[in-house]
């Protein structure tokens, strides 16, 4: 019995050691409880502050989107509609979500002369409408942000402001021309004047004739040039093949070469890339500066018509073996009016930088003195097509 007895006081003691721990334990554990629960809590708060800012950021952009005078649309990877603002329905019509974008420039714009500008062409508009469309960069996953801005009213104003300038410089214009038309028509008088004559034979009369219709043609050629520069704008846009172009002009040009005893020397590099633009405008520009040539050569020398191509541009380009144009005189080429020849109306190179720069264009001269001169159009090669 003393053994049983000093057993169970052995065992009571260890039970009694073994609850003390567990009773630490929880203790321990309760204080754990009571800190997890604190900062559970904190970061609940947090979390529901962020929640919150989320949620008026998110009301502000959506506010801002709603506000917002132009259109948004943010394309997937496949180029489809997913989301709109309601500008993008005012200006571009309904439905667009779901849609791709390649269809809806199908069905609903018309490319203009200018890049990333097009023509709405939507039935319940009683205005056609004039927009632009700009786009963010590609992220990794191809998505896609458009900008769609109305730009009708802005573009009739500048189309109105620069009609105002070119009224304001016909004044100046008719007294710069006034004395070229005269000697012309002058001319052209004499010459008829002479057809009366019936002591002219059938060879000098046809010759009168003949000088007679080449004045009138450049009375022509004068008046339609100065109309080209004041009404400043093209029409009729078309698809221009650049290698049918570069066989037209050579058409054109050649049979005024022979005379002179000069030589058209073509490079076509254009790899049959076509320009959507006028073609009668880019025409009139091209043999323009090929008349320009003509002038500047003497008899044995070469004039150079070429096309290639370049990373963003289609370039023409006219080179001429003549005496070349000094650096001092070049700033000014293209300025209306001014000329270095006696007979020259110093409209020719406005016409062409006014006719290329309405394509969203460029024209340059390269010269040195004695070393001929070269003038290099570049068109954009993406005319009328969204870049993206």
């Amino acid at each position: 019995m003393p053994v049983d007895q000093e057993q169970l006081q052995l065992a009571f003691a260890a039970f009694n050691e073994a609850s003390e721990q567990l009773s630490g334990v929880y203790q321990e554990l309760q204080h754990q409880v009571v800190q997890l629960t604190h900062e559970l809590a904190m970061a609940n708060g947090e979390l529901h502050r962020q929640l919150l800012a989320k949620e008026d950021l998110s009301q502000q952009l959506s506010f801002l989107l709603n506000a917002l005078p132009a259109g948004v649309l943010a394309l997937n990877g496949h180029a489809c509609i997913e989301q709109v603002n309601p500008a993008a329905f005012t200006i571009l019509g309904e439905p667009l979500v779901g849609l791709s974008w390649d269809q809806v420039v199908q069905d609903r714009l018309s490319p203009t002369a200018v890049i990333n500008e097009w023509h709405v062409k939507l039935q319940d508009m009683a205005d056609q409408r004039r927009i632009r469309v700009e786009s963010n960069a590609m992220d990794s996953t191809d998505r896609q942000i458009l900008l769609v801005n109305d730009i009708t009213e802005a573009y009739a104003i500048q189309e109105k402001i620069r009609r105002n300038q070119r009224l304001t410089s016909m004044g100046e214009m008719a007294a710069n021309l006034a004395h070229q038309l005269r000697t012309p028509l002058s001319t052209a008088l004499l010459y008829a004047s002479h057809l009366g004559s019936d002591a002219l034979s059938s060879d000098e009369r046809q010759k009168f004739a003949t000088k007679t219709i080449e004045r009138l043609h450049h009375l022509e050629h004068l008046i339609k040039g100065m109309l080209r520069f004041i009404k400043g704008e093209i029409t009729q846009l078309e698809n221009v093949v650049i290698s049918d172009l570069l066989a037209e002009l050579q058409q054109v040009i050649e049979p005024q070469l022979i005379p002179l005893h000069l030589q058209l020397i073509v490079h076509d590099h254009s790899r049959a890339e076509s320009v959507m633009t006028d073609h009668q405008a880019l025409c009139g520009a091209m043999i323009n500066l090929l008349e320009n040539a003509m002038q500047a050569s003497s008899p044995g020398d070469r004039i150079i018509l070429s096309a290639r191509m370049e990373q963003e541009s289609i370039v023409l380009s006219v080179h001429d073996d003549g005496p070349g144009i000094d650096a001092a005189l070049q700033e000014r080429l293209f300025e209306p009016f001014f000329t270095t020849r006696s007979e020259g109306t110093g409209l020719g190179l406005a016409i062409v930088r006014g006719v290329i720069q309405s394509m969203g264009g460029t024209v340059q001269v390269n010269s040195l003195p004695d070393a001929g001169s070269e003038f290099v159009i570049r068109l954009p090669r993406n005319k009328g097509k969204l870049m993206r």
